[in-house]
């Protein structure tokens, strides 16, 4: 079960099949995608999130094998501007997009902060792996912000070619003892 996040300026609720229609305004862009992974198709397609959330996204939620959450602004438009995924996959447990108008605000991190807390408060796991491309400073800062340390660096396909990556680690002794 997807429980209802908040924070000072975001409500991150489950994701619903009817968030395909605000993705797919906001997801397939250049800035949004580039550090993807490239097992997502490019160019997207013109019902690409409406596939991956009845097909992929949304059956793994209900079979228990991940959590999303769409991200809204309080106050803010009614639709998500980003989602932010866990998942018990080995060496890679979280994963979040948010739409360019949105960026370089803060809210990533923002977001970031109650999913972790949930994956070591109520999940219960000891420890949360991600996996980042080394040209995504600001996905690195969430990582450096978070109290997490690099454990390993190799090379992977993204969207925007094959890149340096960055394997990051956070304990929850870590995310305990970080500076709130």
């Amino acid at each position: 079960m997807t429980p209802v996040l908040e924070t000072a300026r975001l409500v991150l609720r489950p994701l619903r099949l009817a968030d395909a229609a605000a993705t797919q305004t906001y997801f397939p862009h250049w800035d949004v995608v580039k550090y993807l992974n490239a097992r997502l198709p490019w160019p997207y397609p013109e019902d690409g999130a409406l596939q991956f959330y009845r097909d992929g996204a949304l059956p793994a939620v209900a079979r228990g094998e991940k959590w999303i959450w769409a991200i809204l602004l309080k106050g803010g438009p009614e639709h998500l501007i980003g989602a932010i995924e866990l998942t018990r996959a080995q060496n890679d447990n979280r994963a979040f997009w948010l739409g360019v108008p949105w960026h370089g605000q803060g809210l990533m991190t923002e977001a970031c902060a109650p999913v972790t807390d949930f994956w070591f408060e109520v999940l219960g796991e000891e420890r949360l792996v991600v996996c980042k491309a080394a040209p995504n400073l600001a996905s690195r800062r969430i990582s450096e912000q978070q109290n997490a340390r690099l454990i390993g660096t190799e090379e992977r396909d993204y969207v925007s070619g094959r890149l340096p990556s960055e394997i990051w680690e956070l304990t929850r002794e870590l995310w305990r003892a970080r500076e709130r």
